[in-house]
């Protein structure tokens, strides 16, 4: 029985399914929360609205892509509404 091997750009349903293993979906809000409060504990800082600014305003700097720049907007807003 003779077996092909996979040669990339076959066709497009493999490279549709390439594509889509090989993308990482963005941390949700509540997972970006999370690893910010444990870095903060980790650090042996008290846990505050002014150190969860801090740590988020300074991943806002190192921001490469609109869509992070997004996230972190959105989750320094949630630190000032009520």
């Amino acid at each position: 029985m003779r077996q092909d091997t996979f040669t990339p750009g076959q066709n497009s349903v493999e490279n549709d399914i390439a594509r889509y293993f090989s993308r990482v979906a963005p941390p949700s809000q509540q997972e970006t929360m999370g690893q910010i409060v444990l870095e903060i504990l980790s650090d042996g800082r008290n846990l505050n609205r002014k150190a969860i600014c801090t740590k988020l305003l300074s991943r806002l700097d190192r921001v490469s892509e609109p869509e992070e720049e997004k996230h972190y907007q959105a989750l320094l807003g949630m630190l000032f509404t009520r």
